[in-house]
């Protein structure tokens, strides 16, 4: 029971803006207390650069200490020329996504779990076909474009290399391959890179615990060795003329099969999923495959001749895996909606389970475009337009053109039609005019609502409209291409289109590097980013930046024992945007390792969550729904979470099937029991806040407070819910010091400060005094 030396720690974890540690705390100064430089736990802090103490918490009829704390972790994704690199990795990122994404397997079934690890298999060779595509097209650019053609004798590109060194073709083709085995060495390097954890994680547990799934992957070592192996193969067999021409003489034959061999062996091992494999033999392999690259320069490459043929059959097997993963992915999901059929549409998986499919896609498209894309920004950086590009290129830009008016297209359907027209049909929504007190807010209020609620629901079918026409537009391309042998004339204006649309893809995002690099205060979009594709562990493809969730949640975990570990603190972990999903796994793990003392003095605090409608349905096997329910109950209610109607990327996290009924806001949502089902109607907080379940949907624009609250004007949307007084009722209810349908003080009444309080039921007044009755208790008949 909380007695007079009762504190809160109120722990903060940013999301995905490269936030500040004075914007993260709401403060004029912060100083570093714990961390390793990297992680940084912070404080406010006096002029003096002294910790200094966090506002009081107005809870139990008095004012009580409040500890103020975030853990920093933007370092890990963003500043300086290496994280803004990151960047050139997406497409491998976006498929190492999509093996998160994949649906999880019934126990019990045999064929399910067959299904799985093909699925699996496929994913990971289609990400090892990505490592081959991307450094088949820098090797286009290298050899073909640079070595074989503007270095050529009598060439006017790059007039500043003397004629004589033009002339021998040895230095040409070390020209060429130099860069080349940088990136592949940089590949290597990265793939090898991870975050010095100062704290351990607590075991698995036997039960599935919220993001549980996420910890740190064990076929990174063999798949880095393959990836670096495939790419080293992939460039001696671009030299030597392509996949589908073997060389006439024996050097060049010999060579020509072992490189061959050497990304059949990467292919096949990668498809078994084999994990562990003996450092000697992955070193020995590796050995090998660099004397095969490397020997390129002592037999005359061909280079024009197998450039457009190696990248066209890396290309055609990476569409055939592509298109067996999508296949084999629909019976995976059958099998998998036993585990979700009883949920609520809005809370089913997106696409049925299917969504990996799509993102998968988008990987491959983004891979195939990002080469034809740097290629053409550089012919024209270059001014050498004489510089010719491989046969390939025009279909892909076609491909992309098409993907740029279609998505043109249906942003103008939907933002332009769709949201207006669904504005005014439902008019000013019930729930706005229980929010606001303003009747002049109404209409604006009722405007972020409607655009807000329709981008949460469909903007993902815009992405997925977007990839299903760009695959079919392939698809009828190839057709055009190898069985009609012809693409019809009146497609050009699609090819500049793509043209444009790929050149201004690379030379931006080189751009955004370089400013992002050089610059580190303008970097937030590229952070975010980063920050979306970084939360996740190595498992499909290893050449993706360190995750950092697998160095924030145990340190997080730690720090709260760390507070804990004195009996009068209570802890409660705050997470805005994708920091409450690490907010998240840091309690479910924390309270699974606690005695259950200890654990009635955790909380939980996410704010503008985007767990709900998207990381749930996107990751069902990661975040399953009664894990969730689980969760909600070990915490006894002390789970709460901020949401507003106008925010984009945050909403409801404990609720779903809202209505109003009667004046009252109504639905179903998780029981403190740990079960699902209906919650009582939402109580009205002294701020405007409708408290429902554990949802407190803020009315927005703020009410206006008295004078003593800061005021936000305008609709806020994802930004400043620090501001809105309902945040600090909330900690207070994570804490355990205030319980829902409890009488409050008047919003903005003045309570006496600590150690003044007046006579009332306290620790010693019995066992059970009115305001420490628990919740779970008084809501047990629901």
């Amino acid at each position: 029971m909380p007695g007079p030396e009762t504190r809160v720690v109120e722990l903060r974890v940013p999301g995905i803006t490269g936030t500040t540690g004075e914007s993260l705390l709401d403060t004029v100064s912060t100083v570093e207390v714990a961390g390793d430089g990297i992680g940084r736990v912070i404080r406010p802090s006096d002029r003096l650069r002294r910790p200094a103490p966090g506002p009081v918490l107005r809870a139990l009829g008095r004012s009580v200490p409040r500890t103020l704390e975030g853990y920093l972790w933007s370092g890990m994704t963003s500043g300086g020329a290496a994280k803004a690199a990151w960047a050139l990795l997406f497409p491998f990122s976006l498929a190492n996504v999509a093996h998160w994404m994949l649906p999880p397997v019934p126990e019990g079934s045999r064929f399910a779990a067959a299904l799985g690890g093909a699925c699996r298999g496929l994913l990971r060779m289609a990400a090892l076909l990505l490592t081959m595509l991307l450094v088949g097209q820098l090797a286009v650019i290298a050899l073909d474009l640079f070595a074989s053609q503007c270095l050529a004798p009598g060439s006017h590109c790059l007039p500043v290399v003397p004629e004589k060194l033009r002339e021998p073709p040895v230095l040409r083709v070390a020209a060429g391959l130099a860069p080349l085995l940088l990136v592949i060495f940089v590949l290597y390097r990265i793939s090898g890179s991870n975050w010095t954890v100062t704290s351990a994680d607590v075991a698995p547990h036997s039960d599935t615990l919220p993001g549980d799934a996420v910890r740190g992957g064990a076929d990174s070592p063999v798949l880095r060795c393959l990836h670096t192996v495939a790419a080293l193969a992939t460039v001696a067999l671009l030299a030597l003329g392509g996949p589908l021409r073997p060389p006439e003489d024996p050097p060049r034959l010999g060579l020509w099969v072992c490189a061959l061999a050497l990304v059949l062996t990467a292919l096949l091992t990668a498809a078994t999923g084999v994990r562990e494999v003996p450092k000697g033999a992955r070193h020995g392999l590796l050995g090998f495959a660099w004397l095969v690259g490397l020997s390129v320069l002592a037999l005359k490459p061909r280079l024009p001749a197998g450039s457009d043929a190696t990248v066209q059959a890396i290309g055609a097997a990476l569409l055939a895996v592509s298109v067996l993963f999508s296949l084999l992915l629909v019976p995976a999901a059958l099998f998998a909606r036993r585990t979700w059929r009883t949920l609520p549409r809005r809370l089913r998986p997106w696409l049925g389970g299917w969504a990996a499919a799509p993102a998968l896609a988008l990987a491959v498209l983004l891979g195939g475009g990002f080469g034809a894309g740097l290629a053409i920004a550089l012919r024209r950086l270059s001014g050498a337009s004489s510089l010719r590009l491989p046969d390939s290129y025009r279909p892909v830009t076609m491909l992309w053109g098409a993907g740029l008016v279609l998505a043109l297209a249906l942003g103008l359907l939907g933002f332009a039609i769709a949201v207006p027209w669904r504005r005014r049909r439902r008019g000013v929504p019930d729930i706005v005019r229980l929010l606001q007190d303003n009747p002049a807010e109404h209409k604006r209020a009722a405007a972020a609502w409607a655009r807000s609620s329709w981008e949460r629901r469909h903007l993902h079918h815009l992405a997925v409209g977007v990839v299903a026409g760009m695959s079919l537009g392939a698809a009828a391309l190839l057709v055009a291409r190898f069985v009609l042998h012809t693409v019809p004339h009146w497609l050009d204006p699609l090819s500049a289109a793509g043209v444009f649309a790929l050149g201004t893809m690379a030379a931006g995002l080189l751009r955004v590097v370089y400013t992002a690099a050089t610059k580190p205060g303008r970097n937030r979009h590229l952070g975010a980013l980063a920050d979306l594709v970084c939360f996740w562990p190595r498992a499909a493809h290893p050449a993706v930046p360190p995750c950092y969730a697998l160095k924030v949640v145990p340190e997080l975990a730690a720090r709260a024992k760390e507070h804990l570990a004195e009996r009068n603190t209570r802890v409660v972990l705050c997470g805005h945007n994708v920091g409450s999903l690490l907010a998240l796994i840091a309690t479910a793990r924390l309270v699974h390792g606690l005695s259950p003392a200890d654990r009635e003095r955790v909380g939980l605090l996410t704010v503008g969550s985007p767990l709900q409608w998207g990381y749930q349905r996107a990751f069902p096997a990661v975040l399953p729904h009664q894990s969730l329910a689980a969760l909600f109950g070990g915490l006894d209610g002390r789970w709460r979470a901020l949401a507003r109607g106008t925010d984009i990327f945050g909403g409801g996290v404990t609720s779903w099937r809202h209505k109003i009924a009667a004046g009252r806001l109504l639905g179903f949502g998780y029981l403190p029991d740990g079960g699902v089902g209906p919650l009582d109607a939402a109580e009205q907080s002294p701020s405007g806040a409708l408290v429902l379940g554990g949802d407190h949907w803020l009315p927005d624009p703020l009410r206006i407070p008295p004078e003593t609250r800061r005021w936000v004007p305008g609709v806020l949307g994802h930004n400043d819910y620090e501001a809105d007084p309902e945040w600090d009722r909330a900690v207070a209810m994570a804490a355990g010091l205030e319980f829902p349908g409890r009488a409050s003080r008047p919003f903005g009444e003045q309570v006496p400060l600590f150690g003044d309080h007046q006579p009332g039921p306290g620790p010693e007044a019995g066992p059970n005094p009115p305001h420490q009755t628990s919740w779970r208790s008084r809501s047990g008949s629901r």
